[in-house]
This record gives C-alpha cells, sequence and structure tokens, in this order.
C-alpha cells in the first residue's frame, strides 16, 4: 500500500464528488447552464484530485487551482449568479478548492518552487 502525499488531494475529491450531486441537493437542478457546469467542473476535480493521490505531481495542484477559480467565476461568465445556491455553491467550493490546492503546492518541499521564485 502507498503512502497517500497529501491530505488535501482526497477533500478535493470528495469536494468534486459533492459538485456533482450539488444541483439536486441544493435545489438548482433545473437551471442547465448551473447544472452543467458545475458537474462538469466537479468531474473534472474528482479526476485530478485522484490523480494526485495516486501519483502526486505539481501540475495537477495547480490545475485543481484552475478548477476552483473557473468554478468561482463560472456564475458570472455564463450568467446565472442570481441564483443564490448555485452562486454561494460555487464560491463557497471553488474558494475551498483553492485554498487546499495552494496549501500543498506551498507547503510540500518538492513543490516549493515555484513560490520561492515568486517572492524570492
Amino acid at each position: 500500500m502507498t503512502h497517500m502525499k497529501h491530505w488535501q488531494d482526497p477533500v478535493n475529491a470528495l469536494l468534486g464528488a459533492w459538485l456533482v450531486v450539488s444541483p439536486w441537493v441544493l435545489g438548482f437542478q433545473d437551471v442547465t447552464v448551473a447544472t452543467t457546469s458545475t458537474v462538469t467542473i466537479g468531474v473534472l476535480l474528482v479526476a485530478f484530485s485522484l490523480g494526485a493521490i495516486s501519483a502526486p505531481q505539481a501540475w495537477e495542484e495547480w490545475g485543481e487551482v484552475r478548477l476552483g477559480v473557473l468554478l468561482m467565476v463560472t456564475p458570472a461568465l455564463l450568467g446565472f449568479s442570481a441564483i443564490p445556491a448555485a452562486l454561494h455553491n460555487a464560491l463557497f467550493t471553488g474558494s475551498l478548492v483553492v485554498v487546499l490546492s495552494l496549501w500543498v503546492l506551498g507547503t510540500d518541499k518538492d513543490y516549493r518552487g515555484w513560490w520561492q521564485r515568486l517572492v524570492g
């Protein structure tokens, strides 16, 4: 059995799974664009997270950061920011994904080079 490198990766996978079911749990499943974008980003987040669990690489964490940011801007870009449940779900879940992924990137000794180059 291999040792899991970052506890944040399974949490992000769970957040991705949440995104897949959240339109029905939160009641915005009838808003097609909100449902489609939320589920799609959720599936991609699960895939990136599972990849990061099985074969950790910095690019997977960066992919999760991008997905989190995309999730947060999607309501405005696709015009469903007037749906409170979809908007709050996207903002809250997206911010958690970004924070967790940046946490890994900032604390893993194998990934820290990007931060040192940025501030150094």
